[in-house]
């Protein structure tokens, strides 16, 4: 399955969230793209310490804007908000916020420009939505 995660500058919460489901759905191609993104921009230093304490090494994550490209290529495109999926059309059937994918409701929050703490915080949701949404696509 090829897993699209979509944030805003992906540079925070999508790189994170990349990096969680590759540790959790080796057998996946997951990548992740911006709404808004600078390309070439690397992961913001609190989401590489916030992932690296956790193990998860994303400090040669490069930034990407979401093409048409990359929405036809999916299987599957997971946004961190509402907003991020009302800009992505024509693909309704696959396109879903995480909390919604996961089954729970609300937006997974920015922590850019805030302090580690924020970060952390945003991790920790990521975590665990992504934790339900890996046992749905496994069909466990």
């Amino acid at each position: 399955m090829n897993i699209l995660l979509v944030c805003t500058g992906n540079t925070c919460r999508s790189p994170m969230a990349e990096g969680i489901l590759k540790a959790i759905l080796p057998g996946h191609c997951v990548s992740s793209a911006g709404i808004m993104a600078q390309e070439g921009a690397g992961a913001s230093e609190n989401a590489i310490k916030s992932a690296m304490e956790k193990g998860i090494d994303i400090s040669g994550h490069k930034a990407r804007n979401l093409t048409k490209e990359l929405v036809l290529d999916a299987d599957l495109i997971l946004c961190m908000t509402q907003g991020h999926k009302s800009m992505i059309e024509g693909v309704k059937d696959k396109c879903f916020t995480l909390s919604e994918y996961a089954g729970k409701s609300g937006d997974v929050s920015d922590p850019f420009g805030k302090d580690i703490e924020e970060y952390r915080a945003c991790f920790a949701q990521l975590e665990e939505l992504l934790g339900i949404i890996a046992e749905k696509i496994e069909g466990k």
